[in-house]
């Protein structure tokens, strides 16, 4: 029978180390959701535009437009999503530092109703509160995650904002190749393309998912080109209009 691999050690001196290290930020949605709605935007609009019949010339300039305006959108959106977040968490954060200061005893008894929602009682429960008053830090840290349910970020609303930008450029260009290279069919060859884009981006993400390369990449692709087909869909039935 196989033994069982264990994703990290358990010796004192790895823990140790494990622990005394700052948590890594991640920005894996930031690229996972910049990358699919790049391949899905940019790739409904060129289902949308082979829909209406339109040139190869104006289908990408369309795409290159929708990459660097709807890019840049997000980007900043994202941007001043997590930055407004930092500031929620900080001014939160100081209204409990003053709540502490000013009625330490109305606090105590929010960390005693803390605890004891979670089964705590009599001594052990006098002890809990004890200790994690004892310790301002520790205090205002279990408050933050207790009361609102937030913790400090290590993410960077900057990197955040780079790492949307940079998915969304690099899917979203995929659609776009074979109208840039004037293949034949290019129809196909980007439905072709985004469609691996969808698979590649979900089978990265099944690293850090319970679900299989496999599942989570099929997964994606089918969100994806479903969103793709109802552009094609509408840019058909609509490219008889004239404008």
């Amino acid at each position: 029978m196989p033994v069982p691999v264990l994703e990290h050690s358990h010796r004192p001196d790895d823990i140790a180390s494990r622990l005394s290290a700052k948590p890594a930020a991640s920005y894996l949605r930031d690229w996972i959701y910049g990358g699919i709605d790049g391949a899905v935007t940019t790739f409904a609009i060129v289902a949308g535009a082979v829909g209406a019949s339109l040139t190869p010339k104006i289908i990408l300039v369309l795409g290159v437009a929708n990459l660097l305006a709807d890019g840049f959108s997000m980007a900043a959106a994202n941007y001043s999503g997590s930055k407004s977040e930092d500031e929620a968490y900080a001014r939160l954060l100081a209204i409990e530092e003053k709540h502490i200061s000013l009625a330490p005893e109305g606090e105590r008894e929010e960390i005693r109703q803390i605890f004891s929602a979670k089964g705590y009682e009599g001594d052990d429960l006098d002890d809990l509160v004890r200790l994690v008053t004892s310790n301002r830090a520790t205090w205002l840290e279990t408050m933050m995650q207790a009361e609102y349910g937030l913790t400090s970020s290590t993410r960077s609303p900057f990197r955040a904002a780079c790492a949307t930008f940079a998915a969304f450029v690099f899917c979203g260009s995929l659609p776009l190749l074979p109208f840039v290279f004037g293949f034949t069919s290019s129809a196909f060859y980007t439905t072709v393309l985004t469609a691996f884009a969808f698979f590649l981006i979900g089978s990265i993400k099944s690293r850090w998912s319970t679900k299989g390369w496999l599942h989570s990449g099929a997964e994606t692709m089918g969100i994806g080109l479903s969103a793709a087909a109802i552009a094609f869909l509408a840019g058909y039935l609509l490219r008889g209009i004239s404008i």
